[in-house]
């Protein structure tokens, strides 16, 4: 079972998050049937953004991370509550590419490297807070710790990991750390963090060698004494329904309403994005609902 742990140096200088999230990737893969270059980039963001959203402070609020560097994979989203259940998509779920002459999966290269990341933190009290950053090198890691230090200051030290069979592209392990310097943090705490990064192993390696999120943790803040704050379970959960799909088709307007197409059966088919669940409404049911619009179009006016 996948699992989040957050943590706390005693001395109150260094903040960290490890965490497990191999069956969400699997699941991902198998919805939206990922190639490897997909399942390892889109399985990097569903861990970056379920490490964000576990730190947001409110039950209702959540984090979605966009990113499009230009590559043949198209724009990657991803979704998190603030528990850390996660939901995204790939543009270009088939797309992929040959492995790099290191060994490696060419998530930059899947992703590309001139476009932005946009960070939206909605915390149910109205507009999202969207902020935005070029792409250091696509690889999503390195750009989610440049967002941190360019939007919210905020020293950052974000590794990312998923590996799959290089020849089948199947996932077999993903998970992620995210590490914070805290306000009022000694120079001596910082450089030995940094001499603990430096000697760390790859998260896949980790988890490789058995490693919970917990002992990671332990591995990153070595040298420190570490509180554990919480941890919890985490999924791929998606909120689609029937009735979400049909109030987004009351928002296209009576005329557009009518004039989608219908299947062999007589039909019309919404897909979700997040999990390629299919929804269909009949003729009657779109009849009704362009009714519904022209309804709320007359009370407007």
């Amino acid at each position: 079972m996948d699992k989040i742990i957050r943590a706390i140096t005693s001395d109150g200088s260094l903040m960290a998050s490890a965490i497990d999230s191999t069956e969400i990737v699997c699941t991902a893969q198998q919805l939206h049937g990922l190639s490897k270059t997909a399942c390892a980039a889109l399985g990097r963001l569903l861990t970056g953004a379920s490490l964000i959203g576990a730190m947001l402070k409110k039950d209702t609020a959540s984090v979605t991370l966009k990113i499009n560097g230009g590559g043949p994979l198209g724009t990657l989203v991803a979704l998190s509550d603030s528990r850390g259940n996660v939901r995204g998509y790939v543009d270009n779920p088939s797309a992929d590419l040959p492995i790099r002459r290191d060994g490696k999966i060419d998530v930059g290269g899947g992703v590309g490297r001139h476009g932005r990341l946009a960070v939206i933190r909605d915390l149910g009290e109205g507009d999202p807070y969207i902020g935005q950053v070029e792409l250091v090198s696509g690889e999503i890691a390195e750009d989610l710790t440049q967002y941190y230090a360019a939007s919210e200051q905020v020293p950052t030290v974000c590794a990312l990991g998923v590996l799959a069979d290089k020849e089948q592209g199947k996932a077999l392990l993903s998970g992620g750390l995210l590490i914070q310097v805290l306000p009022g943090a000694e120079d001596s705490a910082v450089k030995r963090l940094e001499e603990n990064v430096s000697s760390l192993d790859s998260v896949t390696t980790m988890l490789a060698k058995g490693l919970a999120p917990e002992e990671m943790c332990r591995q990153a803040l070595k040298g420190f004494e570490m509180e554990i704050l919480d941890e919890f379970s985490i999924h791929y959960v998606c909120n689609c329904s029937k009735e979400r799909f049909a109030r987004g088709l009351l928002t296209l307007g009576p005329q557009e309403i009518r004039s989608l197409p219908l299947n062999d059966e007589g039909r019309a088919e919404a897909v979700c994005h997040y999990c390629s669940r299919k929804y269909y409404f009949t003729r009657g049911e779109l009849e009704a609902l362009a009714a519904r619009a022209q309804e709320s179009l007359k009370k407007e006016k």
